[in-house]
């Protein structure tokens, strides 16, 4: 069967000399993989439509065990990721994420539109991957089914205080005078951090990007996302170590 769909490169893979297997994250199939005959060869027309990072109009002949791409004519290139490794790595793992989070063959656009937008804004450098990378990590888990639960205090039903208390384990928060350590992980939120992460998670996408943090409470908020994303994963995804190596580098 011929399709036609449009969408991101978020993972490639050489096969023998010439050929690759990609995967894709679509707007209408969600996440899909597919093979590109001839693709590592510059003279096919299939060669920079199926390059990592790459957002293409595709062509698909879907068979009963496998999906063949029959064209791929690139849309979007997001080439100022190349000029720095740092920013590329962060890219790499917003595919990561993707590969681990998106579903197979369901509406996607909300994924789809998160990822191209964070690609964008990284490769032109308007927007901070400080605040880039949190807010990636928490709206993907929250289009997953794993938005924490920040409207008030799990206990006492307080919207705030002084200092909030974020359960990683359970993706609640508690005010200070309802905390109680417990051996539970969790990451200590001021006013503005707190404010950021229900910005992330409730806000309509086209307000999404529109928010500034002041460097302690982006901190975090950066601690927060990464702890609560580790621990549904359940691992560490490669690409964040290599991506933090590098910022700490910096």
């Amino acid at each position: 069967m011929k399709t036609t769909t449009q969408g991101l490169i978020i993972r490639e893979q050489a096969l023998g000399e010439s050929d690759r297997l990609v995967t894709v994250l679509t707007g209408d199939q969600g996440v899909l993989r597919a093979f590109a005959r001839r693709a590592k060869n510059l003279k096919d027309s299939k060669n920079a439509g199926t390059g990592l990072l790459c957002y293409s109009r595709l062509t698909l002949w879907k068979g009963r065990e496998k999906t063949m791409i029959n064209d791929a004519i690139p849309i979007q290139g997001f080439f100022g990721l190349r000029e720095d490794l740092t920013r590329l790595a962060l890219a790499q793992y917003f595919c990561e994420l993707a590969v681990e989070l998106v579903p197979e063959g369901t509406d996607s656009q909300e994924y789809l539109r998160l990822v191209l937008n964070a690609l964008h804004f990284l490769s032109k450098g308007t927007r901070s991957p400080e605040l880039l990378k949190p807010l990636v990590e928490l709206r993907m888990l929250s289009l997953s089914g794993y938005m924490p639960d920040l409207v008030c205090c799990a206990a006492c039903g307080a919207y705030e205080s002084e200092r909030m208390y974020f359960k990683v384990n359970r993706g609640t928060i508690y005010c200070k005078d309802c905390y109680l350590p417990k051996g539970d992980p969790f990451v200590a939120l001021s006013p503005g951090a707190l404010s950021a992460m229900r910005h992330i998670i409730y806000v309509d996408f086209d307000q999404l990007f529109r928010f500034q943090l002041a460097p302690g409470p982006t901190g975090e908020l950066a601690a927060a996302a990464e702890a609560y994303l580790v621990h549904t994963l359940q691992k560490r995804p490669k690409t964040l170590d290599f991506y933090k190596s590098l910022a700490v580098s910096l």
